[in-house]
């Protein structure tokens, strides 16, 4: 008896394709009951409307599901079973002379049939099997993908982190160093009287903005890495140092109750990225004087807005799109958040960010 579902790759005419485990052994039973089953009745029909109407074509049926199912080796036994319960009816209902010949033609007319149909079967397996691999392999390259995204991040994270450190620890008490000096030195000026008082003192005020423009380069640049709880925190200083060192109103607005899991501190400092670069952008770009930042959340879905009152979206990206754009939407991607810009009606511009949230985090 012929091998039941999961014959050898190579059983079939030499075929090295890949074929599915076999299923379990009832299923193979019960689909062989089944093409037996068929054979009958296709020859009981066979037999009650007489020889002279062949029913060959009916036996297609249970041969190919013992092809599709079996192999090749038990589609030509239910090919050859089929033949011999063909001849079998036509006796049975009393054909005068028995056609051997015939019966060969039908079997060899099968045979076609199962090996056309055998290495169908055979380019759907390999096919299937390719498309495993290639999905399997397509995964594999997400995930590495992704990998790598975090990875950047990272690195782009410490190189933040000593920027703004170099920033604060270096340049900062240079230039307040230099400061000092020079108040020393206007103080001596000024005690002679010397012309030079006034121009010693523009020296100072420019280096003393020098320190409060380091100060706010080393604030961006070395936030710290943000827990949760302190997403709102970190969001109304980032409101506050805008609104202090560009002079216009930068609000937030909606966060009370709003929270997040702990353990989400890599969401909640990609969500202060992507306020940081918005405000940004709508104020060296947009000209906006008023600046809304709006963190809300429901049961499953966290939502960052940022709304101003600048001189508006194109109402089509631009192509290629700028590098704050670029930012936002890459860090939108890293923490699996959709990300939107568009004209926030007829002026200003809204920058909205939706993050689903797990229902184990609520």
């Amino acid at each position: 008896m012929w091998r039941l579902i999961g014959t050898s790759p190579t059983s079939e005419h030499g075929s090295n394709a890949r074929v599915h485990a076999p299923p379990r052994p009832w299923l193979s039973w019960l689909i062989l009951s089944v093409c037996l089953l068929l054979v009958g009745c296709v020859g009981y029909i066979d037999y009650r409307t007489g020889y002279e109407r062949t029913m060959i074509l009916f036996y297609l049926l249970p041969i190919s599901l013992a092809i599709w199912f079996f192999g090749l080796i038990g589609g030509l036994a239910i090919a050859v079973l089929s033949v011999a319960t063909t001849v079998v009816s036509d006796v049975a209902a009393g054909i005068p002379v028995t056609g051997f010949w015939n019966g060969g033609m039908v079997f060899g007319s099968y045979a076609v049939f199962a090996f056309v149909l055998s290495n169908l079967r055979t380019l759907l397996r390999e096919l299937d099997q390719r498309v495993r691999e290639r999905t399997a392999a397509l995964q594999h390259e997400v995930a590495e993908r992704e990998r790598l995204d975090k990875e950047i991040a990272e690195v782009a994270r410490r190189e933040r982190l000593r920027l703004g450190q170099d920033l604060h620890d270096s340049l900062c008490q240079h230039l307040t160093g230099t400061a000092l000096t020079a108040q020393v030195l206007r103080e001596k000026l000024a005690q002679r009287s010397a012309p030079e008082v006034v121009e010693a003192e523009k020296v100072v005020r420019y280096i003393e903005q020098g320190i409060d423009l380091t100060r706010n380069l080393a604030r961006g640049f070395f936030s710290p890495e943000l827990e949760a709880e302190g997403l709102i925190v970190a969001l109304h200083g980032l409101a506050e140092n805008t609104a202090e060192r560009f002079k216009i109103t930068c609000v937030v607005e909606g966060t009370d109750g709003v929270s997040l899991p702990v353990r989400d501190s890599a969401m909640a400092t990609q969500l202060y990225r992507i306020a940081q670069e918005a405000v940004t952008n709508a104020v060296k770009h947009a000209a906006a004087q008023r600046i809304d930042i709006r963190l809300t959340r429901d049961d499953r879905e966290l939502t960052l807005t940022i709304t101003d009152d600048g001189i508006g979206f194109p109402h089509q990206a631009p192509q290629p799109e700028g590098l704050g754009l670029r930012l936002m939407s890459h860090g939108a991607a890293l923490i699996g958040a959709a990300f939107d810009v568009r004209r926030n009606g007829r002026i200003g511009t809204i920058v909205t960010c939706k993050l689903s949230i797990p229902n184990d985090a609520n």
